[in-house]
């Protein structure tokens, strides 16, 4: 009878991979026809359910302006659709218990959930694709609780928080509560689209399909990591030390996905067409991880993966490599800035700060409530976190994005700017003058073509510029000195100021979404070295 219980309540299987010369194969797990019917009711209700829960407000006004509408009904109603789903777990149950590989699967499955798994216990389960709730958790952050580690550095602009703000106190609260149900209802949703169920489900057969490839193409690991607050978060690792054909490998690349980016198909390419190991995971909240993608809850997932990264897989610090894709850069920055003995971040398409690209796209009477939202619940301000990051850095801006701009006519009003100006501000504050932020902004609202023009124009010398930068850095002993430009004229500080931002900002000539083709994957640029772009075999 437990037997017959744990096929009830047991997994969907999907996929079984085995390995036959050297190849990874894959073959369809073929239920027989109780467990189909079973499968296919199940699904049905969740489709009915999540379609329920996000119409439930018309749904509910619709109920109860039905004259026919009764609690009696209501009541028929629920019984029904409850036997219909003891009747789809009864069929599947006993589907599954006439059926040889899934009990096989089971057997195994149950072995690796009784034990702290190793990988030698794994790897027959990794043979398997089936549902990743009942995955054995590989990495738990209580294990990170026996390293040292260093306080957590936050940067929070709430606006709760401060004495006064910029609205009432007397306004205050009610907008509060109006700011907390605009978030919970369409905010979080507006904002992280790919933590949507309904989205999920369509697009999951393209995430089964994406994850089967990293497995068989890439040798691909999946992990289950769990967080702080307690969610699991789904992580595919694929790892490259050690194999000399691939020069990168011993370096790590910890993939920070966008809004609706999962990392089956996701900007993991990029680093792995590089040659990297590569480190892809997926927000709380989106396809298999738990939990909802507010602020707090992305620290926390970045943080266990990079504990994951250091004390699970053994990357040291200085061998990673944390890779942001448009709001992926909330989490990239954050780990940034609590890592800070990376090898380097690198942003592509990231924005500095959430609010002045959602202020445009909502209606102009909700500012207010808009503001509040933002700034309470779902406050992403990557610029913030980077100027508390003092090691390299790589910007790459699109110079045909239509996401993270409020004119998509006018690269000026691209926000990747902003996070250089933020970047140059905290690094460098005695270099920005008058002269040299006119020019650096005019530089920035101009494609490579007409940058290159104005570098020329001011006479921009590369060899000079980076012989004047080892002067500064050996006489104060830091990469990043504060008090370089304090002693220039204008113009000097100008050229500078022009040379570095080339050595930051990397170009890209495509609008947002599109894949980065892994040219254009720099490692971040270290002062005292020329060497900028990876070396790809």
């Amino acid at each position: 009878m437990t037997w017959l219980w744990g096929c009830v309540v047991g997994p969907r299987l999907y996929k079984i991979y085995g390995h036959i010369s050297h190849q990874v194969e894959t073959r369809v797990y073929v239920p027989n026809v109780l467990e189909k019917i079973g499968n296919k009711i199940f699904q049905g209700l969740n489709i009915l359910y999540n379609i329920g829960l996000y119409t439930s407000p018309f749904l509910a006004l619709s109920l109860y302006r039905w004259e026919h509408f009764t609690l009696v009904s209501a009541i028929k109603f629920g019984t029904g659709l409850g036997l219909l789903l003891i009747v789809s777990l009864v069929f599947r149950g006993i589907g599954r218990w006439f059926n040889p590989t899934y009990t096989t699967f089971l057997s195994i499955l149950t072995k690796a959930q009784q034990n702290s798994p190793t990988e030698k216990v794994m790897e027959p389960l990794r043979e398997y694709e089936f549902d990743f709730s009942a995955w054995p958790v590989n990495f738990d952050w209580t294990e990170a609780e026996t390293y040292e580690r260093k306080p957590r550095v936050y940067v929070d602009r709430g606006l709760s928080r401060r004495k006064g703000g910029i609205i009432s106190q007397a306004v205050m609260m009610p907008c509060q509560f109006v700011a907390w149900v605009v978030t919970v209802l369409i905010g979080k949703k507006m904002v992280y689209p790919g933590s949507i169920q309904l989205l999920q489900i369509a697009v999951d057969q393209y995430l089964l399909q994406g994850r089967e490839k990293l497995i068989k193409e890439q040798n691909g690991l999946r992990n289950k990591v769990t967080t702080r607050d307690g969610n699991s978060i789904d992580t595919m690792l694929v790892d490259r030390r050690g194999k000399k054909q691939y020069p990168n490998g011993n370096t790590l690349v910890v993939c920070c996905e966008g809004n609706a980016g999962f990392y089956e198909v996701g900007i993991m390419t990029t680093p792995l067409e590089a040659g990297f190991s590569t480190l892809g995971w997926n927000h709380p909240g989106f396809a298999a991880s738990t939990g909802s993608p507010y602020p707090s809850q992305e620290q926390n997932a970045v943080d266990a993966v990079m504990q994951f990264a250091i004390h699970g897989l053994g990357f040291r610090e200085e061998e990673i490599i944390i890779y942001g894709w448009s709001i992926g850069g909330y989490a990239s920055t954050w780990a940034a800035m609590n890592y800070p003995q990376i090898r380097g971040l690198i942003l592509d398409a990231t924005f500095d700060d959430i609010l002045p690209l959602a202020l445009p796209r909502m209606p102009a009477c909700m500012g207010t409530i808009v503001t509040l939202a933002i700034r309470n619940h779902i406050n992403l301000n990557p610029g913030d976190q980077l100027s508390l990051y003092y090691g390299p850095v790589t910007l790459i801006r699109r110079t045909k994005d239509e996401i993270i701009t409020t004119d998509e006519t006018q690269l000026r009003c691209n926000r990747s700017n902003d996070l250089v100006m933020k970047l140059m501000r905290t690094r460098y504050p005695e270099l920005l003058c008058t002269q040299s932020t006119e020019v650096l902004l005019q530089w920035l609202s101009e494609e490579p073509p007409l940058q290159g023009a104005i570098m020329g124009e001011w006479g921009v010398d590369g060899d000079l510029c980076s012989t004047l930068l080892a002067t500064y850095i050996t006489e104060h002993g830091q990469l990043y000195p504060s008090t370089i430009g304090e002693d220039m004229t204008a113009n000097d500080k100008t050229k500078l100021v022009l040379y570095l931002a080339s050595k930051y900002l990397l170009d890209f000539n495509s609008p947002h979404n599109n894949p980065l083709d892994s040219c254009y994957f720099r490692k971040p640029w270290l002062p005292l070295t020329d060497s900028s772009y990876v070396q790809v075999d």
